[in-house]
């Protein structure tokens, strides 16, 4: 048995995590994926747990931990192969983080225009960069935006992504600034009231969302929601298990996995508005550990 931690995540490239999480959603498409939504364990007022498994194709299972009841963030992946024997555990929090950025990277990649060539992106935590980290991999990007509240942060995060993954990245001092005219953008942020405005965005772009979305709060304008020709996501089930009503209402939501199979239409024309709503497919962090802890 094998124990991975955060530095042999770190080590292996975007490409490598996009394949494996592409590969997941084309199961879950073609109905061979066992993806229930994630599940809270509550033990009174000492920790809750937050639990998501999945079994793949091969009959390869596992599942993810962490506790949310406190700030520690740390995480566990455990992973069983199809005869029934513990392959290994995955330590740490940027599995979880990195998974996110590839499925966004999938969804770039298969909602943008082909000419997308120039990003918008709202945040500069943790999770907007594993976006830039994955999509940098599947795109080659002509100019990267990036805003966020703090001015320092904007000027940190442009100098990372300028040094470590070589994007032409340019901090600028608002959201709009960030997203008008470009043909794509990344909400990434922990607001609970729209970071954009809907009007701002241009025809033609893909917006993909990942921060609070619940009818209480969400980061993401109902107006794009209004403008957009699909709503796309990577987990339908899970947008139906949260404790609150999801913030998309009854407009419909189409599974990026179906997409991919062609059993369901994404972007129709150039001038399209598609969003993805990531929640986290799950399966997708086994399939992840399931490559990493095979790897020589």
């Amino acid at each position: 048995m094998r124990i991975l931690t955060d530095d042999d995540v770190r080590a292996v490239p975007a490409a490598v995590l996009v394949a494996a999480v592409r590969e997941t959603l084309l199961q879950a498409g073609r109905g061979e994926l066992v993806a229930p939504p994630r599940s809270r364990i509550e033990l009174g007022d000492r920790a809750t747990y937050v639990v998501t498994a999945g079994a793949l194709a091969d009959g390869t299972s596992g599942f993810r931990v962490y506790e949310a009841g406190h700030v520690t963030d740390d995480q566990l992946v455990a992973v069983w192969g199809p005869d029934g024997h513990l392959t290994g555990l995955v330590l740490g929090n940027q599995l979880g983080a990195r998974r996110t950025g590839a499925l966004g990277a999938v969804a770039v990649d298969t909602l943008a225009r082909p000419d997308a060539d120039v990003l918008g992106l709202v945040g500069t935590g943790r999770q907007a960069w594993t976006q830039l980290w994955a999509v940098s991999a599947v795109r080659p990007l002509r100019e990267v935006r990036v805003h966020s509240r703090d001015a320092g942060r904007r000027a940190s995060f442009v100098a990372r992504a300028r040094d470590e993954l070589g994007v032409p990245a340019v901090a600028v001092e608002d959201a709009r600034a960030a997203v008008a005219g470009a043909g794509i953008v990344i909400l990434a942020t922990v607001a609970t009231s729209p970071v954009i405005d809907a009007a701002d965005v241009a025809p033609g772009a893909h917006v993909s969302t990942l921060g609070p979305n619940l009818v209480s709060g969400h980061e993401t304008p109902l107006g794009l929601l209004d403008r957009a020709a699909v709503l796309v996501t990577d987990s339908v089930q899970q947008t139906r298990a949260f404790a609150g009503p999801y913030f998309t209402g009854d407009r419909p939501l189409v599974a990026l996995g179906d997409v991919l199979v062609g059993a369901a239409q994404g972007r129709r024309s150039p001038e399209d508005i598609t969003v993805f709503c990531s929640v986290g497919l799950a399966g997708s962090e086994v399939a992840i550990a399931q490559r990493l802890l095979g790897a020589d």
